[in-house]
């Protein structure tokens, strides 16, 4: 059997080839480009995200990575944000009083930890939905977060015949939304390219729901 293929959008953030090598690990064909219609064409299409909102959604936008990912989501073609790539899937990000126009395919704003320590940086567990993809055997396991930011409400309403959300938390200061499974649309906060051996089975476990 053949790997899923997946690309790696390169389209000027930070980390990818780290991600590309843990998805490699996970059992992916993996490519890392900003060609559009390759990623288009892959099974599966990770946007990465370090930094501030606003300069991830300006270099996205700048290669019409919003205009792919749409795309994708429209034909029902698997996504997986990770941390400020996860952020910029909701409405607004709102950083130092500046508030900016994310993607949209979640509502909901993306705001500062009310923590007495920013960022929250280090492991942390999750509390997973039941039936979720991403964390199938992953009870009680701890995972890598780096960031100041997070969605700490889920206010999506859904309607049969789609099925609800699976919205995993987490907590520093306060719950905010770790991860998110709805349709072909995925993410996580924190990074399981550098959570270890259950980042390596997270994203196997994205990349088996591909086949």
């Amino acid at each position: 059997m053949t790997s899923p293929s997946v690309v790696v959008f390169d389209y000027g953030s930070g980390n990818v080839h780290s991600a590309v090598k843990a998805l490699e690990r996970a059992g992916a064909d993996v490519e890392l480009t900003s060609d559009r219609e390759r990623a288009f064409a892959a099974d599966g299409l990770v946007v990465p995200g370090v930094g501030a909102f606003r300069a991830v959604m300006d270099q996205l936008t700048a290669a019409r990575g919003n205009e792919l990912i749409e795309r994708r989501l429209a034909g029902g073609r698997p996504v997986l944000g990770i941390c400020v790539g996860m952020q910029v899937l909701f409405e607004h990000g709102i950083e130092f009083g500046v508030e900016t126009e994310g993607l949209g395919q979640w509502p909901g704003t993306v705001a500062l930890l009310p923590a007495p320590v920013v960022p929250h940086m280090g492991w942390n567990t999750v509390s997973a939905p039941e039936g979720s993809v991403l964390f199938s055997g992953l009870d009680d396991e701890r995972f890598y977060f780096v960031h100041s930011y997070a969605a700490q409400d889920w206010t999506l309403e859904t309607m049969p015949p789609f099925p609800e959300p699976l919205v995993t938390w987490s907590e520093h200061g306060g719950p905010f939304i770790a991860a998110v499974e709805n349709g072909p649309l995925s993410a996580t906060q924190f990074h399981p390219e550098k959570s270890g051996d259950a980042g390596i089975r997270l994203l196997s476990n994205w990349i088996g729901s591909l086949r």
